[in-house]
């Protein structure tokens, strides 16, 4: 790769990940939230019994620190619910209440906005490609 690709790519990247995720913060920002709470009310969202910070740092590909960190942020705003596992005195149950099962399609919606809004113009064929090729890149920042 030759300089000139190597700084449009570097460029081209750079800001629309920052252009990305500034558009995540304002809309999330509108519901009360903080870009990564969204993802972590949507999973509890999908599971109406409950699951244990264990199985939510599991699901989300992180550690526990992180979800018991993020959960405590939230924890103020009543969107969620802990629950005694019984037979496991140390572990509990985060389950969503009334308020926030309630945001989980006002989350959705914001996030079909923000999609919406940075491949506006694309064909579905063209944000096909768009999304195999972010998943290419990914995976190679990953390794």
């Amino acid at each position: 790769m030759d300089l000139t690709d190597v700084l449009a790519t570097n460029k081209a990247l750079v800001k629309v990940a920052k252009l990305y995720r500034s558009a995540q913060a304002d809309l999330l920002g509108e519901l009360g939230l903080h870009p990564g709470q969204d993802v972590l009310l949507w999973m509890l969202g999908q599971e109406p019994d409950g699951v244990t910070v264990s199985e939510i740092a599991a699901r989300m590909g992180v550690e526990q620190p992180t979800v018991t960190r993020s959960l405590s942020r939230l924890e103020q705003g009543d969107w969620f619910v802990r629950e005694p596992v019984p037979g496991d005195r140390r572990a509990s149950r985060i389950r969503l209440t009334g308020k926030g099962r309630a945001i989980v399609p006002r989350i959705e919606a914001a996030w079909r906005t923000l999609a919406e809004t940075a491949t506006a113009g694309m064909a579905s064929d063209k944000r096909a490609v768009l999304v195999e090729l972010l998943e290419t890149v990914r995976g190679n920042l990953q390794r």
